[in-house]
């Protein structure tokens, strides 16, 4: 499938399936990108499975009929996981999903040791137990679920402030020593992980692979829509809350950098 400046539209239940645009913008920047935040149900981890797949079906349907996109993206651990072979079932749409990323990350490994950090939805997911089933290659590979960090995460891109003890906090069992050998590969199983990085390593106690999928899944993208031509910069993208509430002004400044406009 090869389209010329196609419609991209990207999916999440909040803010942090911005971290995933931005690596797609950078391989297509000729596409129109509609981001879109289901706002009014995050976050995801609070619903049930039939709550969410309910959810995400009745919105995608809005969002194909409004948009009409030639991709979507669902920029979401939790969604993927539970949603998304329904919505190739129902829409024909191609959908490119958010898996969390243990293969590369055994495979890098030097100590074996790594962790998956993720939301307690996602990492409590029969799917994600099968990854490292399948993938993990004899690592000893500990999986942590966040009960804060997507929300400190999105209060952070409104301009709040956050503290780092609050961020340690959440971390931290991630940081395990065995045998002499510590945990060096940390796998970031939730897209709005990679907003906090700068924090992270900031508060971790020694120094680790972070392991970000969003390079792979713009990848993914241009495998599946093709490359485009060069742009002189990136086409402005347009950015839509469920809520249909105007984004505060601290959030406008904040996603300009992520090549919005207002």
């Amino acid at each position: 499938m090869t389209a010329a400046s196609p419609t991209i539209l990207v999916f999440d239940s909040g803010l942090g399936g911005l971290t995933v645009h931005r690596e797609i913008v950078k391989l297509r920047p000729d596409a129109r990108f509609v981001y879109a935040a289901d706002d009014e149900a995050f976050p995801y981890g609070r619903l049930s499975e039939v709550e969410l797949l309910t959810r995400v079906i009745a919105v995608m349907a809005g969002l194909i009929e409004t948009h009409r996109p030639d991709l979507i993206v669902i920029a979401c651990n939790t969604a993927s996981t539970i949603v998304l072979a329904e919505l190739r079932t129902r829409f024909t749409v191609p959908f490119v999903g958010t898996v969390p990323a243990i293969k590369p990350a055994c495979a890098a490994s030097q100590t074996r040791m790594v962790s998956v950090l993720g939301t307690e939805a996602t990492v409590a997911r029969e799917y994600t137990k099968a990854l490292i089933r399948d993938f993990g290659q004899g690592c000893d590979v500990t999986l942590i679920g966040s009960k804060r960090l997507a929300v400190l995460a999105e209060a952070l891109l409104n301009g709040e402030d956050i503290d780092d003890e609050d961020i340690a906090e959440e971390i931290m069992p991630c940081f395990l020593e065995k045998d002499g050998a510590r945990t060096d590969t940390i796998v970031l199983a939730c897209t709005h992980y990679p907003l906090l990085l700068e924090r992270f390593n900031r508060v971790a106690p020694w120094p680790v692979t972070w392991l970000d999928p969003a390079p792979a899944i713009a990848k993914r993208v241009v495998a599946l829509i093709g490359h485009g031509e060069s742009v002189a910069g990136a086409v402005p993208s347009i950015f839509l809350l469920t809520s249909k509430r105007p984004a505060a002004p601290l959030l406008q400044a904040a996603l300009r950098g992520f090549g919005f406009s207002f």
